[in-house]
């Protein structure tokens, strides 16, 4: 076993290489995988649950102390799911590890900490981020994967064809502001990230600012705020244009001063991306204005919003076609009966069938596989500029995009169930209603 733990800053963490194993095919191998092993040395069993988190695509592992055992549950697909419960003992020494690796505070228990490690697998680097947070019965922990294969180009991200050639068209502009909106773990990270590889060539200057920085890319200037050391959004990103960048990416948009200097750099030859925490596309006016930025500027330096949300794919190893219930039959139909013509459908009728997974050792007995997205795409064109610069409320600014046949995240999410690719249930699950 291999460790070079490096202490030297709080945050900071050194490298844990996980021992040579044959990892388990699912999640049931997995909690059977721990239950068998959960009273082999701490260093053994923090390597298992990390590298089947690894191997299984897991993007977060939970461990919660309760008032006499600890539970472990992991996030696979968008979904937690539990996995086993430890004594509270072994959970002080997985936790002790876990600090110690990830470079934080052995002897803080009584506030939150930050920080992050590298697991390394096979000789693959993987970055592990680390929260604890105190709680009732102890410190909760969520250890994030951020595995590199999720990383994934534009094509790849779910969009319609119609959508893609749009974007593919913007991000070839030398200037204006591309935001992407949704809640926290919608995979707007992903989406900006894969903004970044399109728009990324050897003539291009790209300069990012992140919060924190979760994965790294080669051939990519990245920088991390500090609050502890007044280094924000708003004063790395004026430091940021100094460095004559072309491309600039903020992790996301909070305060005026924020908004003030990317509006700014856009209206002066740079390209922008980020993100805001709006429910839909036409949130987002709303939201920049409550932040203090003024309408005219919004409408100028705006190109595109991006609003987004994760749905998870019908299993491609169990899926068989379903007939469509009636009731679904009759959303289906009252969801897209308003779509542009320029969208091509097949004829819903009532012997029209659907996918649907049936659960196998893939797919974990869930029916699903994998996530992609459902999206609405709000293009600011000559009228629309002229249309923000009316102030609308949001009523009005999703009345108005509906007249111009903008397809909403709801109704991409309905031709996905048509295209064979997810199910009703997962749209309205994650759409809200």
């Amino acid at each position: 076993m291999m460790e070079n733990i490096n202490t030297t800053k709080q945050s900071a963490g050194g490298a844990f290489e996980i021992s040579p194993r044959v990892f388990a095919k699912n999640i049931l191998g997995f909690q059977n995988e721990l239950k068998d092993n959960f009273e082999s040395p701490v260093t053994d069993f923090l390597g298992i649950i990390i590298g089947e988190a690894i191997i299984l695509g897991i993007s977060d592992i939970h461990i919660e102390p309760q008032e006499k055992n600890a539970k472990i549950r992991a996030r696979l697909d968008g979904i937690l799911q539990d996995i086993l419960e430890i004594p509270l003992k072994n959970y002080e020494s997985v936790l002790s590890r876990i600090k110690l690796i990830s470079g934080i505070k052995l002897n803080i228990t009584n506030h939150p900490q930050d920080g992050r490690f590298t697991a390394l697998l096979e000789g693959k680097p993987i970055e592990i981020r680390t929260s604890t947070l105190p709680a009732e019965y102890g410190e909760s922990t969520v250890l994030r994967v951020l595995n590199p294969k999720s990383l994934i180009t534009l094509k790849d991200l779910g969009l319609r064809e119609d959508v893609l050639k749009t974007l593919e068209k913007e991000l070839k502009k030398p200037n204006g502001m591309i935001i992407v909106t949704g809640p926290t773990g919608s995979g707007k990270t992903t989406t900006l990230y894969a903004f970044l590889k399109e728009t990324q060539k050897p003539e291009v200057k790209i300069i990012t600012i992140e919060d924190p920085i979760e994965y790294h890319l080669p051939g990519i200037s990245q920088t991390q705020t500090n609050a502890a050391a007044g280094y924000d959004f708003a004063s790395g990103l004026k430091s940021i244009l100094r460095q004559d960048p072309d491309v600039i990416l903020i992790g996301e948009i909070r305060d005026l001063e924020t908004v003030e200097i990317a509006i700014q750099a856009s209206l002066t030859g740079h390209m922008v991306f980020s993100t805001l925490h709006t429910n839909d596309a036409a949130g987002t006016i709303a939201r920049l204005a409550s932040l203090g930025a003024k309408a005219a500027n919004i409408a100028s330096a705006l190109n595109m919003i991006v609003a987004q949300r994760l749905v998870r794919k019908i299993c491609r190893f169990c899926s068989k076609p379903d007939i469509i219930s009636p009731e679904n039959l009759k959303k289906i139909k009252k969801e897209l009966e308003d779509l542009p013509k320029s969208v091509k459908l097949p004829k819903i009728t009532e012997t029209t069938k659907i996918q649907r997974g049936h659960g196998c050792e893939k797919c974990n007995n869930t029916g699903y596989l994998g996530r992609l997205g459902i999206f609405e795409i709000f293009l600011v064109d000559d009228e629309m500029e002229k249309f923000i610069l009316t102030n609308p409320s949001i009523a009005a600014l999703r009345k108005e995009l509906s007249r111009r046949n903008m397809i909403s995240m709801k109704q991409d999410g309905f031709i996905k169930i048509l295209e064979g690719i997810t199910t009703i249930e997962e749209v309205e699950r994650v759409s809200g209603e």
